[in-house]
């Protein structure tokens, strides 16, 4: 493991693997393709669309030239391979070198045919095309995307490498590739998964991710998939002119407040019911004193005679919805905290 070949392996590894996903830290420093061709890519708010017919194709290249760029410094970091000497190399590393000089002589390839008829045969331009009048071209679609981009008020969210964006006309993907485009007027769009994941990656909070396909009527245009967080499906549905349809399993929570209930609710069906002695009466919540109370929490905590370490925590029932908003959820079902059970009559 303390060989130069296993440590520029491995180090390499990394590397690629985060400038093709780009995590938070890479955006910080700067290093992804979007930052190191800024000159050359323009402003993606000035021109939207041309800016992604560069970012797509330079991204394409600056990927498929990792392997070679393996090769290269495997040259130094391995020098008793001799790989710089073709006819000294081993059979292994001659066949990796065809392949990493492949990728991008492929890649350049691709990229000079979406370049012709300056760009009209990129996929981008292609789907624009299909939006066109018979009188104009894909270019005057393009400048209509460009115009409402700068707008203000569009919707925008998502991870660099997933970023949905919808405008007055538009619903918009963008990937590290590609860029999905399909016109509000002619989309379905149906939410087909929903995601319940206990913590964010940004917050120590509930999270519902949901995952929306947008199928387009108009011939010719790619169906895709967009994912949001559920809080942000209201400014969603406003910006949009067409329904969202929903499939029958699927439960959209729109606020934090309605992931603190369904987990909530879980966390107390896990724990033991509480039987309610046939001479007690179930009261009101104390939280409300309107709702007849559901749950109670029951008390574990030691009570300490020495030191005055005394727990002052009373039995108290509640209904669901107010006992959710004055615990922190993750430690509900703690035994150090007590523990809280459906009351039971």
């Amino acid at each position: 493991m303390d060989s130069p070949e296993v440590t520029f392996t491995l180090a390499y590894l990394v590397f690629a693997v985060c400038f093709v996903f780009t995590p938070t830290e890479f955006h910080s420093a700067g290093l992804t393709v979007q930052n190191l061709l800024s000159g050359w890519l323009g402003s993606e708010d000035a021109a939207f669309v041309s800016y992604h017919l560069r970012r797509t194709s330079a991204t394409l290249l600056c990927h498929s030239l990792l392997p070679l760029g393996y090769y290269v410094g495997m040259c130094f970091a391995a020098s008793e391979k001799q790989l710089y000497s073709l006819g000294q190399a081993p059979e292994a590393w001659r066949l990796f070198l065809l392949l990493a000089v492949t990728l991008p002589t492929i890649a350049s390839t691709l990229i000079y045919y979406w370049s012709c008829d300056q760009w009209a045969r990129h996929p981008l331009a292609r789907t624009l095309a299909l939006y066109a009048l018979p009188q104009s071209g894909w270019r005057a679609v393009a400048s209509s995307v460009n115009t409402e981009f700068r707008r203000i008020d569009k919707f925008a969210t998502g991870a660099p490498g997933a970023r949905v964006i919808v405008t007055d006309t538009w619903v918009m993907k963008v990937t590290t590739y590609r860029v999905h485009v399909a016109q509000q007027q002619d989309v379905h769009l149906t939410v087909t998964e929903s995601q319940q994941h206990e913590l964010s990656p940004d917050s120590n909070l509930p999270v519902q991710l949901l995952t929306i396909h947008v199928a387009s009527a108009s011939p010719g245009v790619q169906a895709f998939d967009i994912r949001l967080n559920s809080t942000e499906y209201g400014e969603l549905c406003e910006k949009l002119r067409a329904p969202i349809r929903s499939a029958a399993n699927v439960v959209i929570h729109q606020s934090l407040g309605d992931l603190f209930l369904e987990t909530f609710a879980s966390l107390v069906e896990v724990n033991p019911a509480y039987s309610v002695p046939s001479s007690q009466e179930l009261e009101a919540c104390i939280g409300c004193m309107q709702t007849r109370a559901s749950v109670k929490l029951v008390k574990t905590c030691q009570e300490t005679a020495e030191g005055g370490g005394r727990c002052w925590t009373r039995n108290m029932v509640w209904c669901g919805a107010c006992f959710q908003s004055i615990l922190r959820l993750p430690e509900l079902s703690s035994g150090d905290q007590g523990s809280v059970r459906k009351a039971l009559p």
